[in-house]
């Protein structure tokens, strides 16, 4: 039996002005048309503040402030397994310019769940929620 890849992801969870920032995969991408917080996976030998700065000016054209990090929660797809490392992060520098997704849009915390995720984020921006109504 093959063992299924299991990726490790950095992702942000991009706040300004009291809105979050959700992308919208390409149509070209695994998991197609699906919304995600931005990031991507985490190279050997990197941290994931690093894979973060990394990934948002390779995909997105901004410089961020990574913040405090979330709880990790890992996903099993039929094809492979994925654990996301969320970290609160800001923009400090730079215009987003789409270099891989299809769209953005930023929505108040209220309204994340009224986009279609991909299912690895659900439970990420649920822990987001939950630590925006404890704080």
């Amino acid at each position: 039996m093959k063992i299924p890849k299991h990726l490790h992801v950095a992702c942000a969870i991009i706040e300004r002005d009291g809105l979050v920032l959700a992308a919208q995969r390409s149509a070209t991408m695994s998991l197609p048309l699906k919304w995600e917080l931005p990031g991507g996976k985490i190279n050997h030998g990197e941290t994931t503040e690093e894979c973060l700065q990394r990934e948002l000016m390779e995909e997105l054209g901004i410089q961020v402030n990574v913040g405090k990090g979330l709880s990790a929660n890992t996903h099993d797809y039929p094809t492979f397994s994925i654990t996301l490392h969320p970290f609160v992060c800001a923009i400090e520098s730079g215009d987003i310019v789409l270099h891989e997704h299809a769209d953005l849009t930023w929505l108040p915390p209220d309204k994340l769940h009224a986009l279609d995720w991909a299912e690895a984020d659900l439970p990420v921006i649920q822990s987001y929620l939950d630590e925006c109504r404890t704080t």
